[in-house]
């Protein structure tokens, strides 16, 4: 059975569709990247799913319960990491990791944040540094610890890799390949393309709301899934 489905999908605003008749089945452990232009729809589809906004029509189910009609199953199992990520400056990478934890009801020894850390791969040396000192990879390692912490079945990403240098990139993946393989679920919007072949496994193109395109990341390279992403959008 899937761990998260969208059956019918939608959103729109006036007479205007942000999002158009998605279905897609998502599996316990399984990275998804979701791929298309600004204003395709990508955004919309996480909003959805992560109930900030009600759709227009459709079904969300995690586990086949109905997330719309059971919303605090979202915060209890989800965990968002934005493009930009906020965290507080005036505090250290662990002291922010403490303070979200608390917050999502989880109250840790400090050998357990470290560990937290640590698994999402947070050099020690900066544990105790200010969030000001950070890089936005660095930013980015202490969220995924956040969302390690709190035990979130899945991870909702926008524009991961937006900023990142190659090496902070490849950090990356090697962490989302890691949490995957432990059966963490990750749903990232992205431009993309290289990385997505790499991270996913399975890959959908959106255009003006509606998925045109779902592709098992084995089955593309990089180079023929941007041949097909030019051509659709």
């Amino acid at each position: 059975m899937s761990l998260l489905q969208a059956i019918e999908l939608s959103k729109q605003y006036n007479d205007v569709y942000a999002l158009r008749n998605l279905n897609l089945s998502i599996n316990k452990g399984e990275i998804y990247c979701l791929l298309g232009q600004n204003g395709a729809g990508k955004t919309t589809t996480i909003n959805l799913m992560l109930g900030f906004v009600k759709p227009s029509a459709g079904k969300i189910l995690f586990n086949n319960i109905d997330l719309v009609e059971n919303p605090s199953l979202i915060n209890k199992h989800f965990a968002y990491i934005p493009e930009v990520v906020h965290l507080y400056g005036s505090l250290t990478g662990i002291e922010n990791l403490e303070f979200f934890s608390k917050i999502a009801g989880n109250h840790y020894a400090k050998n357990e944040l470290v560990n937290f850390l640590n698994e999402a791969g947070l050099q020690e040396s900066a544990h105790h540094k200010l969030m000001t000192s950070y890089s936005k990879g660095m930013r980015q390692k202490v969220a995924i610890a956040i969302a390690i912490a709190k035990r979130a079945d899945c991870i909702f990403m926008d524009e991961p890799t937006s900023g990142l240098d190659p090496k902070a990139t490849n950090d990356f993946i090697t962490i989302c390949k890691k949490l995957a393989k432990n059966g963490t679920t990750i749903f990232m919007a992205t431009h993309d393309i290289f990385n997505a072949v790499n991270v996913a496994n399975t890959i959908g193109i959106m255009r003006e709301g509606i998925l045109v395109n779902s592709i098992d990341s084995k089955s593309i390279t990089a180079t023929a899934l941007e041949k097909l992403y030019l051509e659709t959008i």
